[in-house]
């Protein structure tokens, strides 16, 4: 990530810039784990390299690539939890199975 400052620097709350390090840091760090080059990621998620590279320097990246990279950590299925959590706007619409 580039050199600027974030408020999430100095008091506890997640940004946008925070929440994109944080994803690049476990990103790089379970790439590592499995033993893959960057250029390896590449050839075998089908993202360009040069992607690579700046998504884990800068944490910019096209969606799609990003799901392209999740499959080949088996991360995949991760994605199903975002937005699975359902807004209740009033307790009638609570349903505690």
């Amino acid at each position: 990530m580039k050199n600027q400052y974030d408020i999430s620097t100095f008091v506890n709350v997640l940004t946008v810039q925070a929440a994109g390090k944080n994803l690049c840091e476990r990103f790089k760090k379970r790439r590592k784990e499995m033993g893959l080059s960057q250029r390896e990621m590449a050839m075998q998620s089908g993202v360009n390299y040069s992607s690579l590279r700046r998504f884990e320097s800068t944490g910019e990246i096209s969606f799609v690539s990003l799901l392209n990279l999740a499959k080949v950590l088996g991360c995949l299925e991760d994605f199903n939890a975002v937005f699975a959590t359902p807004i209740i706007k009033d307790l009638k619409d609570y349903n505690n199975d």
